[in-house]
């Protein structure tokens, strides 16, 4: 019987134990769950860097805009540097919430992105990223007729000579711009390659003397087409000169200088023969494009490095306004040349001190026109219609 007591008080409070236990094991729980949800987990970062164009592009075009902005934030010590750790020029905004790059880039190149974004929070970003510039497969360079600062005469072409061909011709038109002072009607016509693809302007009429002419050709980082891009930009500012017009009309045996509108010189000359064809001086607009004291001239099988005197060029057919004793006795009288347009010494050389680059020479009377037959400069040989038509962007 006391066994037995004692037994239910010992169960009674294994019991009471085994409940305070279990109080006690809830209580816990409840204290830990309260724990975990009264803290709160670290924020992140306000700032967001976006980078234009996207770190790992590739194929980005080497004049396309390159920038990296943060929102929520300013930018500190941002720097975009080349394989060889030049650092490229830029500009950071005057909030410091951006950087523009403000130079052009280079093909073929990698670029990476170094610097901090520092959040309104005061939380730093690392500004870390990289992209790769178009490898082209080949780069054309082009070359202008005209000097910078040069004044010419109102007849000359501007030319763009390119030193490969062009398989997209409006994309590279698109890039050429023609301002002048006065307004200028005129317009690019694509001529055959010669050496490499070819673009001529010119105005619809003649120059107007005075004018002011500015080109730019903003071809880096035009793609040309199978697989070529602009070498580089080409910037060109020109003058108009006085007006001066060579008269020519091989059946007067005479030559007149027109300038301003006022005769200047009316001299006798001696034009082609015309008994070939190669000795026919061509009937058309020829334009000034170059000037020698002294110019050893071959045309074979008639003469070889013969030295003449005072040679104005007016095609690259070979045509020439030049000196010539030997035909001074039938000149004003019988056309005797091998295509050249033949002068005294005397005449030949106060016309040369009159002559400019672009001086228009109209050519009548003959039985063959000036044509693309006759070399590099024809443009006024073409009528207007189908100038434009030779536009890439008809």
């Amino acid at each position: 019987m006391h066994d037995q007591g004692i037994r239910s008080i010992r169960t009674r409070l294994l019991a009471v134990v085994a409940v305070l236990l279990g109080v006690t094991l809830l209580a816990g729980c409840t204290i830990a769950t309260g724990g975990a949800t009264d803290s709160k987990a670290e924020a992140a970062p306000v700032a967001e860097v976006v980078q234009t164009p996207t770190s790992g592009a590739k194929g980005v075009n080497p004049v396309e805009p390159v920038s990296i902005r943060v929102d929520g934030g300013t930018l500190q010590g941002v720097a975009l540097t080349n394989a060889t750790g030049k650092v490229v020029q830029g500009a950071l905004s005057p909030d410091g919430q951006s950087f523009t790059v403000t130079e052009p880039l280079g093909y073929g190149s990698t670029y990476t992105w170094t610097g901090t974004a520092v959040g309104s929070d005061g939380k730093s970003v690392p500004v870390a990223g990289s992209f790769t510039t178009v490898d082209p497969v080949t780069t054309t360079s082009v070359r202008t007729n005209i000097a910078d600062g040069q004044v010419v005469g109102i007849g000359a072409p501007i030319i763009l000579q390119f030193d490969g061909p062009i398989a997209d011709k409006a994309a590279v038109e698109k890039a050429l711009k023609v301002t002048t002072n006065p307004p200028t009607p005129g317009a690019w016509a694509w001529l055959p390659d010669d050496r490499g693809a070819r673009a001529h302007w010119r105005p619809a009429n003649y120059w107007v003397p005075g004018t002011t002419v500015n080109v730019d050709a903003d071809l880096y980082g035009v793609d040309f087409g199978g697989g070529a891009y602009g070498a580089g930009d080409v910037s060109l500012n020109f003058s108009i000169g006085r007006s001066q017009i060579v008269k020519a009309n091989a059946p007067s045996h005479r030559m007149q200088v027109v300038r301003d509108g006022v005769t200047i010189m009316d001299i006798p000359v001696s034009y082609g023969e015309g008994n070939e064809d190669r000795n026919v001086t061509r009937s058309g607009v020829h334009v000034v494009t170059e000037k020698h004291e002294d110019f050893l001239m071959s045309n074979p099988p008639y003469y070889e490095n013969v030295r003449e005197r005072w040679a104005v060029r007016i095609s690259n057919n070979g045509e020439f306004i030049h000196a010539n004793p030997a035909t001074v006795g039938v000149q004003g009288a019988s056309n005797v040349t091998n295509g050249c347009i033949n002068l005294s010494l005397s005449d030949a050389e106060e016309y040369f001190g009159t002559a400019m680059y672009g001086d228009p020479v109209e050519v009548t009377g003959t039985r063959i026109d000036l044509s693309a037959a006759d070399g590099d400069v024809y443009d006024w040989a073409i009528d207007w219609p189908t100038w434009l038509s030779m536009s890439a962007l008809t």
